[in-house]
């Protein structure tokens, strides 16, 4: 049962909208003013608010509206203002503070279902949607996070236990290429362990206005120096710094440079990754339209149309056709990093023909 909150000074309206609904099967609670209404709010998180713009004050829908929009536990209930003066004006003012709808006064009581039931039909599309994402999200992380951790832990696990029985016996060059083994192995586990949690953390800042702003503020210079020197760290890492092909014009970036640096780095370890060595992997950087354009091309594998419609985190593609290495989160960190900065991610891709991933960032603002 779906529970509604009215705030409103005139008793008889709500009488009204409370008999409507309750007929309807809702739970209807009142409040007779702003102040009455943000802490019923707060205190019952109801599904749905309806609110007069003009009670006690004029104005005063507008005050409880952003009030509730500024706190975290009733920011996303569905609110709907009521007003006997809809002017255009006033509309704009209710949706720039967050309103989902308005209801001119006097309304027909099917009036009211009709904003009522649209509001509560797209907040359970909402939810719904967000429940199905995660709990796909649950399954991917449930069937790959076991395998991920324990490769590389088996391989640390198993060469510690053979130095362990019997280091004296084997020989300083096996001795060597134990260790070469579990130090490599140990890597890919730091860097699993700090992409899931790389990526968390920005799953956290972006559900924060202020975090996302003050990540915009940010800015560097100098981002193809940036680009030369990430790419050639990643490169030699690959053992392909042969095959590295850079084309960089300059200019500045509307991010910092952990960040910048973030974006580099996983693009160009994932085209390294699904390329084979001896095939040039080519990264441009370049300004155009008040925009610094950064760009990846591999001739390796590919994706089809239908999994660059899929790139999300923790998502593989063929993995029983093809061993891959991490939780499939390189460009998914770089998607959402892109578009926390106000730019975008975009793949152009054929299936065994190669691929190229452009990232697209606004440049400063001019002071």
């Amino acid at each position: 049962m779906s529970k509604i909150l009215v705030i409103d000074d005139e008793s008889w309206l709500r009488e009204m909208i409370r008999m409507a609904l309750e007929q309807q099967g809702f739970e209807v609670a009142e409040a007779v003013d702003s102040h009455d209404g943000v802490t019923q709010a707060r205190a019952g998180l109801p599904d749905l608010i309806l609110c007069d713009v003009n009670m006690d004050k004029p104005g005063a829908g507008y005050v409880t509206l952003q009030k509730l929009r500024e706190d975290s536990n009733t920011a996303a209930i569905p609110f709907i203002l009521m007003t006997g003066m809809a002017d255009s004006v006033g509309m704009r003012q209710g949706m720039d503070l967050g309103a989902d709808d308005y209801l001119p006064k006097p309304f027909k009581v099917e009036e009211l279902y009709a904003a009522v039931n649209a509001r509560l039909r797209k907040i359970k599309t909402v939810r719904d949607d967000a429940e199905r994402k995660l709990t796909t999200l649950r399954t991917q992380i449930s069937m790959m996070m076991p395998h991920e951790l324990r490769t590389p832990l088996n391989g640390i696990i198993s060469n510690a236990e053979l130095l362990a029985a019997d280091a004296s016996a084997l020989g300083v060059e096996t001795v060597t290429e134990i260790g070469r083994e579990i130090s490599q192995s140990a890597l890919r586990l730091e860097r699993l362990i700090e992409s899931f949690l790389f990526y968390a953390r920005l799953e956290m800042v972006a559900t924060d206005a202020e975090s996302v702003i003050a990540m915009r503020s940010a800015k560097i210079t100098g981002a193809a120096e940036i680009v030369g020197a990430t790419t050639s760290a990643t490169a030699e890492t690959a053992g392909r710094r042969n095959d590295l092909k850079l084309e960089l014009s300059d200019g500045p970036v509307a991010m910092a440079e952990e960040y910048f640096k973030k974006i580099v780095g996983e693009l160009v370890q994932n085209a390294f990754k699904f390329s084979q060595p001896g095939t040039a992997v080519q990264v441009g950087l370049k300004t155009s339209g008040g925009e610094i354009e950064f760009s990846v091309h591999d001739r390796g594998c590919g994706f089809s149309s239908e999994h660059i419609a899929r790139i999300d985190a923790y998502v593989q593609f063929e993995r029983k056709m093809r061993d891959q290495e991490g939780l499939g989160l390189g460009l998914a960190i770089a998607k959402k990093l892109a578009e926390m900065h106000g730019g975008r991610l975009g793949i152009t891709s054929r299936p065994e023909a190669g691929t190229t991933v452009t990232v697209k960032l606004p440049q400063p603002k001019k002071a």
